[in-house]
């Protein structure tokens, strides 16, 4: 059943791509079973070569194929024609998943799924299939076996289904809104940055980064509510990152599966010898930044934090933690939302004046009537944005589960704030046009 609907739910939006998504499954099954078959033989050295091959081989056909004769041609002058591939949706997610189980496999930490049909339903499963998080085989390696649904899991599935989409609906769409008004479109076709003040640059550059935690996070809320109803449990993808002191520490609480599938399978690759540590880390960067999208500003925002993140290593964890904390949110949020200014713009010289304009470097005033109206119009979004980044919510709720009558009263208020947000979504869904979808380029 979920086969069919989750194919179904892909086949909506890709008619043409579900068969590469299933060939990827087929593929994988075959490479865990020569795997299972031939465990310490050179099958097996062959079976995770050609799952690396045949997976890294498909997303840099279908993402960097363009990318890669793009900047060949403005390196050597030759002038080949630039393939236009569409992108299958969530094919970075899916790949990804399909690696990392045959790695497992190759390394014995999962035992080789025996059924193809579910194998594909790993691979296929609609919640989490199009937009993350990168479920890894070994998280419900047990649930795909056997697995039960309680009335606890329908309801605290639901709830997080509603609260992503809240997040997703009311906060990220509206902050969309502000941040095209001050930076213009997220494929830079038109562009305000040129007029932007000092002070605009700068808060369009934290909405930015408001906009992505409420987007990618309500997106994984959804998944992850969807698959507690069906009864699997998935791994937290987001963990409050603004409440960070480091660099590091942020990259353990930001888009974890992700971070911590880079960590866990290129990371001590020994190919850097004595230099491991560092040139594993700026590999792990450089990946991660490409991996965002074929573009040369994702490429310089791995390489970003992958520095900061180096300087973090070298200072040392223990001289880190003494810094005082004050200093350690306006060090790591200067660098975040810096971070994410490089994230949005994909055209360098519109990048370039985002940088200039962070510093007056634009010719533009310090602030200006146009970032004033645009702030104080959106104000009561904005504080609700910082509001709800921060886990305010979680603490209410300890402190209120020590006693059987607020935890009563916190319940009460918890069913009617999740129907007035179901029903403001779904109002806003139905009569505004304005709903982006930020995993295309995934």
């Amino acid at each position: 059943m979920l086969i069919v609907f989750s194919m179904i739910f892909y086949a909506w939006g890709e008619p043409v791509w579900v068969s590469i998504l299933c060939v990827s499954a087929l593929v994988d099954y075959c490479n865990g079973r020569v795997i299972e078959k031939h465990p310490e033989g050179w099958q097996a050295k062959l079976a995770l070569a050609w799952s690396l091959i045949f997976n890294l081989g498909l997303l840099f056909g279908f993402k960097y194929t363009g990318f890669f004769v793009e900047n060949l041609n403005n390196a050597t002058g030759l002038g080949l024609p630039v393939p236009h591939i569409r992108l299958p949706i969530g094919i970075s997610f899916y790949t990804f998943q399909t690696i990392s189980y045959t790695i497992d496999c190759y390394w014995g930490k999962v035992k080789p799924q025996k059924s193809f049909l579910k194998f594909l339903m790993y691979v296929s499963l609609f919640p989490q299939l199009v937009a993350g998080p990168i479920v890894r085989y070994s998280v419900i390696a047990e649930e795909i076996e056997d697995r039960k649904t309680t009335i606890n899991d329908i309801s605290e599935g639901f709830s997080r289904i509603i609260l992503g989409l809240g997040k997703k609906v009311l906060i990220a769409n509206s902050l969309s809104t502000v941040v095209t008004s001050l930076f213009g479109d997220a494929d830079n076709k038109y562009s305000a940055i040129d007029s932007l003040s000092v002070l605009g640059t700068w808060y369009g550059a934290i909405l930015v980064g408001l906009w992505y935690y409420f987007d990618f996070s309500g997106y994984s809320d959804i998944a992850i509510g969807l698959g507690r109803i069906f009864g699997f449990h998935f791994d937290e993808n987001f963990k409050y990152p603004f409440i960070c002191k480091t660099i590091s520490e942020f990259w353990q609480r930001w888009h974890i599966s992700l971070s911590s599938f880079f960590r866990d399978y290129v990371l001590y690759i020994p190919i850097f010898g004595k230099r491991r540590k560092y040139g594993g880390l700026f590999l792990v960067w450089f990946l991660t930044g490409l991996w965002h999208g074929a573009s040369w500003n994702f490429v310089f925002w791995g390489l970003y934090y992958g520095l900061f993140i180096m300087m973090e290593m070298m200072i040392g964890k223990k001289k880190m933690k003494k810094m005082p904390v004050p200093v350690a949110h306006i060090y790591t949020k200067t660098i975040i939302f810096l971070g994410f200014g490089i994230f949005y713009f994909e055209s360098l010289p519109k990048l370039c004046k985002f940088f200039k304009g962070l510093i007056g470097l634009n010719g533009n005033a310090f602030c200006d009537a146009y970032t004033a109206n645009i702030f104080m119009g959106n104000i009561f979004l904005f504080i609700a944005a910082i509001f709800f980044s921060m886990p305010v919510i979680p603490k209410l709720r300890e402190m209120a589960f020590k006693k059987p009558g607020s935890a009563y009263i916190f319940q009460s208020a918890g069913v009617i704030c999740n129907a007035l947000m179901l029903l403001a979504s779904s109002l806003l869904l139905l009569n505004n046009t304005n709903n982006p979808f930020l995993y295309f380029r995934f």
